[in-house]
């Protein structure tokens, strides 16, 4: 049934319909999934130490992914437009979200890590839209697999909170690196001026690469994961705070100095072309503070759908 048809098909209009990622298929149901790529929104920002509202994000990105429409997501470099042929050839499918259990990050950050080894138990590769940035070390935690990491971020999030916390968004990335199953971690875009020493020290002690703009901008897209053997595994976590703050208004972590929407695209699609994606978060996006019609929505909308595009050769 075509609910209101007049005539023949739909129009189909960005705020019209149930928001799923891109107006995939809601398929709830994990242990039925039959898709090759899952999308799981985590409504989740107990790990902001600063501001909340990064809960309302999965949503806000998937109603702004409606905004691309039937005509799909043009490449003016190329002329290709490749969204309908992506949804049709690649099945893509929205699981809706993880149950966020309010004041017991445990038990939510279990369910996450477990919807996630399901998902790869079912072949899909994970889209994981955030949320803060805490929910990256449970994503990979899911992960049976041997796998690299590489993250796109303006800070390193590889603190040591006192009182034993873990489910902050500033220490994900330690936790992750010392998964047995993680081969190596890549950081790039580091900026941010409320870093500290001991964060790079340790990091690079544990052996992480770290790329911060002047090595970005310096090496290029290719040359800042030149040392990741090519076509090897990896988890890819995009923080919004990567781009430069004026692009992202609505992100409590905004810094100066950070790229703009060409040189993320084009680090994305050398991601996309070296190495074997095989899961992918975007994450800190904050509507509550977002401004206009949610600048900063939108583009988490555009950065995950493009990067998912790259990913499953549909650019």
């Amino acid at each position: 049934m075509t609910t209101g048809r007049l005539g023949t098909g739909r129009v189909n209009r960005a705020y019209t319909g149930i928001p799923t990622f891109l107006r995939a298929a809601y398929a709830p149901d994990v242990d039925r999934l039959e898709a090759t790529v899952a999308v799981l929104g985590v409504p989740f920002d107990e790990g902001s130490p600063f501001m909340p509202g990064a809960r309302f994000a999965p949503r806000s990105i998937r109603e702004h992914s409606l905004r691309f429409g039937p005509a799909g997501i043009v490449d003016f470099a190329t002329g290709e437009t490749w969204l309908r042929r992506l949804l049709a050839e690649h099945r893509i499918v929205d699981l809706g979200d993880v149950d966020v259990r309010t004041a017991d990050p445990e038990t939510t950050m279990a369910a996450l890590t477990e919807t996630v080894r399901a998902i790869r138990g079912r072949g899909a590769m994970p889209l994981v839209l955030g949320g803060d940035h805490t929910i990256t070390y449970p994503v990979v935690r899911g992960y049976d697999e041997p796998i690299h990491i590489v993250m796109l971020d303006a800070h390193l999030d590889y603190g040591e909170e006192p009182h034993g916390m873990v489910w902050t968004n500033g220490q994900g990335f330690r936790l992750a690196h010392a998964l047995p199953h993680v081969q190596s971690l890549t950081m790039i875009g580091i900026r941010s001026a409320r870093g500290k020493l001991e964060d790079i020290e340790r990091a690079r002690a544990n052996g992480a690469t770290i790329a911060t703009m002047p090595v970005w901008r310096d090496r290029g897209p290719e040359g800042v994961i030149a040392h990741i053997p090519e076509g090897a595994p990896c988890y890819v976590s995009i923080d919004a705070d990567v781009y430069d703050m004026s692009l992202i208004p609505g992100c409590v972590s905004g810094e100066p100095g950070g790229p703009s929407w060409d040189e993320v695209r084009a680090t994305l699609m050398a991601i996309a072309r070296r190495c074997r994606v095989v899961g992918f978060d975007f994450v800190e996006v904050n509507p509550l503070l977002d401004v206009g019609t949610g600048a900063t929505s939108y583009l988490g909308a555009l950065t995950a759908a493009s990067f998912l595009g790259f990913v499953t050769g549909a650019d």
